[in-house]
């Protein structure tokens, strides 16, 4: 028998085509970039923006949590809408929704009315980033190619994110805040529209290049298909209901009966919908089979702990270059300037290695330079220089979120079959953005009942940190213990993936 490896089919792909496909590459991982940008833009400004509309400081974290919040919750049900209308027709709808929220909230003059806006805006990078993922694992199969265009998505998170501090501190900073939503140019504007720039002109450029570039699907994979609509309430109303609770209690405090209902009722979500999901659904929003994958279930669980562990320490990392060193919003965004570099070499790097280590290892490595992160973080002195244990925290910050990404999503997508690569995009898109803006109500909870009712602060920012150490640890270990998923080294489908591929993909290959 011939033992002579087999030939890598991308080497043999001829040049136009290599190029056409790094196009389109482009023109989906730019979707993941643009809309990070309000993740970064309210973890920099969020606090500037609420005092200017007169909100405290624990009001203000909703302008930070409310756009994750429905990106996390959303995401959900967004592969599923994709198997149905298109994968591609589902971003450009979401686009549309993105760009219009975007430009609404400049008008906004009120903290509820500004988070709520954020929130509308947060559903439409919700349907984007499950959609734009499974693009990328339906165009690239299994192999090289696709692991490392999975990881320049992933590396393009932290550099969304630090584009959006930047632009908070440029149109914060220097300008009417409302200026970071604004891209009009209508002359009837005046001085408003003079100058108007950013977010929303930027997502409209960029996603009129995917329209024109990307290809859609020759055969949606479910045209006409069901959309369980009431597993989609139970499980999006369970997320979204759950964080509210979590977010609004150290504003109001847990005093207030209505956190324990809406807990409770949270709760009660959750569970309906796990037994609608089992028994009655005919179409589930989440098949129950990609469970049965191994280590599937409890890779959810540590992906989970450990994104919430990353939204903590860059919340406080912000909010101690802000409040405790009294950092320049620039300032501030020229810090995290790491954080972009690091994390776009920290996605490629785990795209390479994860066709060569374990996941469960490379999982865990994130999880400990997230714990890294925040030992340096929570220990560090009010007054220092930011080349101390600023900047090798944001060094670790950025392997710890890029790494579980990369790791989880290639996992993911390789373990489910072609027609489920939304699904698996949703799923991985979740536990990303929900656990992002979770972590925030769980730390702010811990710090607003440990800082001596506001008058130790800092006491009560190093024990929301030890919280979020706490939970990287959990999730290091959970993936060192318990994940056993071994390497795929796959170059291009199974047959089982090929098999159900339309005729009209396969005659391309």
């Amino acid at each position: 028998m011939d033992s002579s490896p087999a030939p890598n089919l991308s080497d043999q792909v001829p040049k136009p085509r290599r190029s056409r496909d790094a196009l389109i590459s482009a023109a989906i991982v730019l979707t993941q970039l643009v809309q990070m940008i309000p993740y970064g833009a309210g973890i920099n400004g969020g606090l500037e923006i609420g005092k200017r509309v007169g909100a405290t400081p624990a009001e203000s974290a909703w302008i930070v949590a409310s756009y994750p919040l429905t990106q996390g919750a959303f995401v959900l049900m967004g592969g599923r809408l994709g198997a149905v209308y298109g994968h591609k027709n589902t971003v450009v709808a979401a686009a549309v929704i993105w760009v219009i929220f975007h430009l609404v909230s400049g008008f906004m003059r009120s903290v509820i009315t500004l988070s709520v806006m954020r929130a509308l805006s947060g559903i439409g990078g919700a349907l984007i980033v499950p959609n734009a993922i499974a693009l990328l694992t339906i165009t690239f199969p299994p192999g090289r190619t696709r692991n490392i265009t999975v990881g320049f998505f992933g590396a393009t998170a932290p550099m969304g994110a630090t584009l959006g501090s930047l632009m908070a501190g440029l149109f914060v900073q220097l300008l009417p805040w409302k200026w970071l939503f604004f891209c009009l140019k209508d002359s009837h504007l005046g001085a408003w529209g003079s100058d108007s720039n950013d977010r929303a002109i930027l997502g409209a450029v960029v996603f009129t290049l995917f329209a024109v570039v990307v290809p859609g699907e020759p055969e949606v994979f479910d045209k006409g298909g069901h959309i369980d609509y009431v597993g989609s309430y139970l499980g999006v109303g369970g997320l979204v209901l759950f964080n509210f609770v979590w977010n609004q209690a150290p504003v109001i405090g847990w005093e207030e009966p209505y956190e324990y209902a809406l807990l409770i009722v949270s709760i009660l979500h959750f569970v309906a919908f796990a037994i609608w999901e089992w028994k009655f659904a005919t179409v589930p929003i989440l098949p129950f089979d990609i469970w049965s994958a191994p280590s599937f279930s409890v890779m959810i669980v540590s992906s989970f702990l450990s994104f919430m562990s990353v939204g903590i320490v860059i919340w406080y990392m912000s909010v101690w270059n802000l409040e405790v060193r009294h950092y320049t919003l620039l300032s501030n965004a020229a810090a995290f300037a790491t954080l972009a570099v690091c994390g776009a070499a920290a996605a490629v790097i785990s795209a390479k290695v994860i066709r060569y280590v374990a996941a469960e290892y490379i999982m865990a490595v994130g999880s400990l330079a997230s714990i890294a992160a925040l030992v340096l973080i929570a220990t560090m002195h009010e007054q220092q220089t930011y080349w101390a244990q600023m900047f090798p925290a944001l060094i670790f910050t950025a392997f710890g979120p890029d790494f579980l990404f990369t790791a989880a999503q290639i996992i993911a997508s390789n373990t489910v079959k072609r027609h489920e690569q939304g699904i698996a995009g949703s799923l991985i898109g979740t536990l990303l953005s929900y656990g992002l803006s979770t972590g925030l109500g769980f730390a702010g909870t811990v710090e607003a009942h440990t800082n001596d009712g506001g008058r130790d602060r800092i006491q009560g920012y190093r024990n929301a940190l030890y919280l979020g150490i706490g939970m990287a640890a959990a999730a290091m270990i959970l993936a060192v213990l318990f994940i056993r998923i071994p390497k795929d080294q796959r170059d291009g489908w199974d047959e089982d993936a090929e098999a159900e591929r339309p005729a009209t993909c396969r005659s391309e290959i």
